[in-house]
């Protein structure tokens, strides 16, 4: 069914806080679990957060009917999918293919954070810079200690945080495997994105594409909320070449929303399930409002300076917060919820616990809490 809006003659429809919410849960895979496999899931999403190893792997547990770590862990073996640094100059996973054709677009955000660490970066030449790494990582991968050591031979005055974080911005480079395969672990080492793939990167698709994109993933969404996904800015002249081929609403603060004319808009009052995610989940950052996940009471309650903590969606929302720890041979699962939960949210959190529980740990014994963390959200 779909999403109740009003509309005057005037106006475009308003789409309620909660219309936003189920549309953005259905987009996201999270509002029902999708039968797609790992692979097409990674695409539909623009990749996945990653800042951390494991994170990728919840993100998609979350959303797929019937996923198994392994498979995810099989796509970065065989190369069908990356660790490298792209949106808004973070780590993501992302397909092969994404990895060689996003580059160019989310260019300015790597500009952005070179120029953050120019005063360790004084004498350095970045063309140099990035001729002298490229020809280091693709010798053999370079663990990241390694690298910084011989970048600092050639410019002993540098920062040595200035000058990797440089050789990253100024280069497509990969973390390689083993790290971030399940249940393995390695140190960071790094080549680049074309000689760990085989095949040199493809021309990048318009602008125009990706936002068509972002809105299949993330919408409704304004113009705001995409620049704030990418790390761009400036792009309100994309929306508007392609406002003829798009539907436009107003959110309930007036903030005109794209959408694409045959993207799912539920009905509000759909149920939705509860849903544990890792920190830095797609959904919780995907856009500059994030109100249509995040209530505003729960504004920054997910994280505490660049620590971020699971999540737990209770009816769509960000309402708990989680984690998992070994006691011996049992999993145990803590929720903090950050509202009074009903007794019927608790069992499904339960249910849903348990489940996660049995998929994404090898415990013989689970226990699932319901209280406060230590330091958690204070």
């Amino acid at each position: 069914m779909a999403a109740k809006t009003h509309r005057t003659a005037a106006h475009p429809a308003v789409l309620s806080l909660s219309a936003l919410n189920r549309a953005t849960l259905e987009r996201q895979l999270l509002l029902r679990r999708s039968p797609m496999s790992a692979k097409d899931a990674v695409t539909h999403l623009l990749g996945l957060q990653a800042q951390n190893t494991k994170p990728p792997y919840f993100q998609l547990y979350s959303r797929l009917a019937d996923f198994d770590p392994a498979e995810l862990s099989a796509l970065m073996e065989s190369r069908e999918v990356v660790r490298t640094v792209s949106l808004r100059s973070t780590l993501h996973t992302h397909t092969a293919d994404d990895a060689l054709t996003l580059g160019p677009l989310v260019r300015a955000p790597r500009d952005r954070e070179l120029r953050a660490f120019r005063r360790g970066l004084e004498g350095v030449d970045l063309d140099r810079l990035a001729a002298v790494t490229e020809e280091l990582v693709e010798e053999r991968p370079r663990p990241l200690g390694e690298l910084r050591e011989e970048l600092l031979t050639r410019w002993p005055d540098a920062d040595p945080l200035a000058l990797t974080v440089a050789a990253r911005c100024v280069l497509p480079l990969v973390q390689v495997t083993p790290r971030g395969l399940w249940g393995r672990s390695g140190q960071v080492a790094l080549t680049t994105l074309e000689r760990w793939l085989g095949r040199s990167a493809e021309p990048a698709p318009t602008l125009d594409a990706t936002v068509l994109r972002y809105l299949g993933a993330f919408g409704p969404a304004s113009v705001m909320d995409f620049q704030a996904w990418a790390g761009l800015t400036r792009t309100k002249e994309v929306f508007e070449r392609l406002r003829p081929r798009l539907l436009t609403f107003r959110d309930e603060r007036g903030v005109e929303l794209f959408d694409l004319p045959d993207a799912p808009r539920p009905d509000p009052d759909t149920p939705a399930p509860p849903r544990f995610l890792p920190e830095f989940d797609n959904v919780l950052l995907g856009h500059a409002d994030r109100t249509r996940v995040i209530p505003e009471v729960n504004k920054g309650r997910n994280g505490k300076g660049n620590q971020s903590y699971g999540s737990v969606l209770v009816d769509g929302f960000l309402d708990a917060l989680w984690r998992v720890e070994r006691e011996g041979g049992t999993a145990v699962l803590t929720v903090q919820p950050l509202r009074k939960t009903t007794r019927d949210e608790r069992a499904e959190i339960t249910e849903e616990a348990a489940r996660m529980l049995t998929v994404m740990t090898d415990a013989t014994d689970h226990d699932i809490r319901f209280g406060a963390f230590l330091d958690f959200a204070d």
